[in-house]
């Protein structure tokens, strides 16, 4: 039954190419989601839902015309390609056909996850400090089937299943508030989530930090060298580097990138890539939400630039290739130019050689939120964690800290690379739009960074 559904859509498809389409798609979903929150000793929120639905895109000459709706059955499906067609073409489109059996389902649906253990982990953390002042716990777990059909035949299946825990401390003396948090994101089934880790060790991790910041100096401010740790998260790649290699934004002119395909854009020593086929992963995926193969792109290579990040759209109107890195939230947005899992090749270098090299500077451990300019890569990122570097040994801890750059300036003056590896997952916002992602980088040593901080 389902293929002669499928053929159905894909004859209907291929008509709008007679009509004036460059191309044309389906994209239908099936999926369900548990979270739960706590705080303060308490449920704060249950919630369930399913997020069946599907979207019609037709492309022609440089538009895109995109109707969606909740179902997946066919009457649904003739229904919203009528009125894309209609957008798109100025003419009624074909008239909607019958069929309400659902052409993609959740054979298998997820069960709401086991929260009793936040309260028990509630109480160790309030037992083990009386600093306490918040705690709050987020568990996330969800489960898609997707179905991609587009007009030159290609038909594309995948399922992704996300879980996500989320702890956010704070902590309170002489009046001084201090807030730390930590997550753990993978794209692994439930029952597979917790396997080397466990929510105890994750809510620990970030009492520590927010303990250790109430006893933080303010930090000195001026340019100097910074030791990046890996642990402190990819920000910097993602926001300040990854984003101006997406083409949506190159094309618009927004990208300090533009046009330098083959020049020299970054250290020698430097290699960035996206691959959403790393297994487990946050931004892993087997097809892109546009039916495109998952594929390991090389953006910069040795310091060269190679490519940008492209969607059908993109890459049909630039002549660029095609990546499969047409990401969407839900059926309810159209596919636009996203990165996966980003991440700085591994370097040849040690933590403690890079940190004996340090006469002075600043280690940051944890970086927090921050805005970026993606049409000159300038920066302002906020620090959640940093220490003190005199004479290659580290010292105490301090508070306030700010960094602020641009960030092809920052790949042109690392001075080494470490040979760890750390990916950190979370979600990234683009036109109105969340998808899950990994960022991923080494211990970085970058020279004259300019530091603002609470220390005149």
């Amino acid at each position: 039954m389902q293929e002669r559904q499928i053929d159905f859509i894909r004859q209907k498809l291929a008509e709008t190419h007679k009509k004036g389409a460059v191309h044309a798609d389906v994209f239908i979903q099936a999926g369900t989601a548990h979270s739960a929150h706590y705080e303060d000793g308490r449920i704060e929120e249950l919630s369930s839902s399913n997020t069946d639905g599907s979207g019609a895109r037709i492309i022609a000459g440089d538009k895109t015309f995109y109707s969606h709706s909740p179902g997946t059955s066919i009457s649904c499906i003739s229904q919203i390609l009528s009125e894309a067609e209609t957008s798109a073409f100025g003419s009624s489109g074909s008239a909607p056909e019958k069929g309400r059996d659902p052409i993609l389902t959740m054979e298998e649906h997820i069960s709401p996850p086991e929260i009793g253990y936040m309260k028990e982990l509630d109480l160790k953390i309030r037992k083990s400090s009386q600093y306490v002042r918040q705690a709050a716990f987020r568990y996330s777990i969800s489960k898609r089937n997707v179905l991609i059909i587009r007009s030159d035949g290609i038909c594309a299946e995948d399922t992704r299943t996300y879980c996500s825990f989320s702890v956010q401390i704070i902590a309170e003396k002489n009046g001084t508030l201090q807030t730390a948090s930590e997550r753990r994101c993978m794209a692994v089934p439930h029952p597979d989530f917790w396997s080397g880790s466990d929510p105890e060790k994750i809510a620990f991790s970030a009492l520590d930090r927010a303990l250790l910041m109430l006893e933080a100096k303010p930090c000195p401010a001026g340019k100097m060298k910074v030791l990046l740790a890996g642990e402190a998260g990819g920000t910097v790649i993602h926001e300040a580097c990854g984003h101006g290699l997406e083409a949506d934004i190159v094309e618009k002119d927004h990208s300090i990138y533009r046009g330098k395909i083959g020049e020299k854009v970054a250290h020698g020593s430097v290699t960035m890539i996206d691959d959403p086929t790393i297994p487990c992963l946050y931004g892993s995926y087997k097809s892109d939400d546009e039916g495109t193969s998952a594929r390991r792109n090389i953006l910069i290579e040795n310091g060269v630039l190679k490519a940008y990040l492209t969607d059908i759209l993109s890459a049909t109107s630039s002549g660029l290739p095609l990546t499969g890195n047409g990401r969407r939230q839900s059926y309810r947005n159209i596919p636009v130019p996203r990165m996966s899992n980003t991440l700085l090749v591994p370097g040849n270098s040690d933590f403690d050689s890079m940190l004996a090299q340090t006469e002075s500077g600043l280690l940051v451990k944890k970086m927090g939120g921050g805005e970026v300019n993606p049409t000159t890569g300038d920066f302002v990122f906020y620090v959640s964690e940093a220490y003190i570097i005199k004479k290659g040994k580290v010292l105490h801890p301090v508070k306030g800290a700010i960094l602020t750059g641009n960030g092809p300036e920052v790949l042109q003056n690392i001075i080494s690379l470490g040979n760890d590896l750390y990916m950190d997952p979370g979600v990234c916002g683009k036109s109105g739009q969340g998808v899950p992602v990994t960022d991923g980088q080494p211990s970085m040593l970058i020279e004259g960074m300019t530091v603002g901080g609470s220390e005149a």
